[in-house]
């Protein structure tokens, strides 16, 4: 049983923005039976370029429901469903992110309907959903509208599946790399894996700890690893993983100073192998004469040190440090990005954090 999903939003980030419209049709693999579509009041301005693509104005949804006055009805009709969207990450990420802001976890399966269309119709120039439709004559109506766009998905959807003579569908909904895990490992402890900043850790079949990592998303992290078969060195972790740990921090730079102790300590064998293989820069933090944390970036070539992070270049090292400096608005100095003894560009037009007090 499917449930084939179109969101309207406010904007494209899940983090920042909100939900305008859902439509949500139950698909049998035969024929809609049922059906949820809504204007949602997103709580904040829709903003006038949104409006000009969707046509939903402030107007339309000030006496819609909000999310939360929906959100039992949205659990109850997609329970025990695989879910379909034409790029599902999309869609899925918002409604997971509006659950989210109520403390409730929603999950479904997934099932992405550009990924199957590269795979059944190959060979399009592009594969929007309004490039898909207009071969087979599918009209839209309502174009971004989550009704129209979510109606038209269904149609393709069944031509999709009169295609799919191969069975790929099954193995895109389970992930069929994943499938190729260790016999061991627990993949129920996946799913309970957060979509947060956080530390991770992978043990093998002796409880050795053999890898150390750190993401802003600990799941997407873990499910990257877990598929990943670009390398023999990735795919030989991934055949060893047996047990997974989770450490939450609460942010991207404290689990990235955390990964950083934790390899010191522990030393797992991929890390090292990590370092070894093409990771030439580091960066590394120490305490200046005036107490507070510096960070330098040092080529780590043939070097026995132990830096907080590796990465391939100089470049990728700064820009690492950049966007943490911009996101949590740390001193360009004190960070190593700008060299002066009179301070950074941001003190010097007073917008430094440092140099407010």
């Amino acid at each position: 049983m499917y449930v084939i999903v179109d969101i309207e939003t406010t904007g494209g980030s899940p983090w920042k923005e909100r939900i305008t419209e859902i439509a949500i049709y139950i698909y049998d693999g035969k024929k809609i039976i049922d059906e949820f579509c809504s204007l949602v009041n997103p709580e904040r301005n829709i903003p006038h370029f949104v409006t000009n693509l969707t046509g939903i104005t402030n107007e339309m949804v000030e006496e819609s429901p909000r999310f939360y006055e929906i959100a039992k009805d949205i659990v109850g009709i997609t329970d025990g469903k695989t879910l379909v969207a034409h790029n599902a990450k999309f869609d899925y990420s918002f409604i997971r992110q509006e659950f989210k802001n109520l403390g409730y976890s929603y999950k479904r399966k997934l099932l992405d309907t550009v990924s199957l269309s590269r795979k059944l119709f190959p060979g399009h120039s592009s594969y929007s959903l309004g490039n898909l439709c207009k071969e087979p004559g599918i009209e839209i109506n309502d174009r971004h509208r989550a009704s129209g766009d979510a109606m038209a998905t269904v149609k393709l959807f069944e031509l999709l599946l009169e295609a799919d003579e191969e069975s790929y569908m099954p193995c895109i909904i389970r992930n069929s790399k994943i499938s190729k895990l260790n016999p061991s490992l627990d993949s129920k402890k996946l799913d309970d894996i957060p979509e947060e900043p956080g530390v991770y850790y992978f043990y093998n079949t002796d409880k050795q700890l053999i890898y150390i990592g750190k993401s802003k998303n600990i799941h997407q992290r873990v499910m990257s690893h877990l598929s990943n078969n670009t390398s023999k060195r990735a795919m030989k972790m991934r055949d060893e993983i047996v047990d997974i740990d989770y450490e939450l921090t609460g942010n991207e730079l404290i689990a990235l100073l955390k990964e950083s102790e934790e390899i010191k300590q522990n030393k797992p064998v991929y890390n090292r192998a990590q370092r070894r293989n093409g990771y030439t820069w580091g960066v590394f933090s120490s305490r200046n004469d005036k107490g507070y944390i510096v960070f330098e970036i040092k080529n780590i070539r043939g070097r026995n040190i132990h830096p907080l992070s590796v990465f391939t270049s100089r470049g990728s090292a700064r820009s690492s440090i950049r966007s943490l400096v911009d996101k949590y608005e740390l001193c360009q100095q004190l960070c190593g990005l700008y060299k002066s003894d009179n301070g950074c560009f941001q003190r010097q037009v007073g917008i430094c954090r440092l140099w407010r007090f």
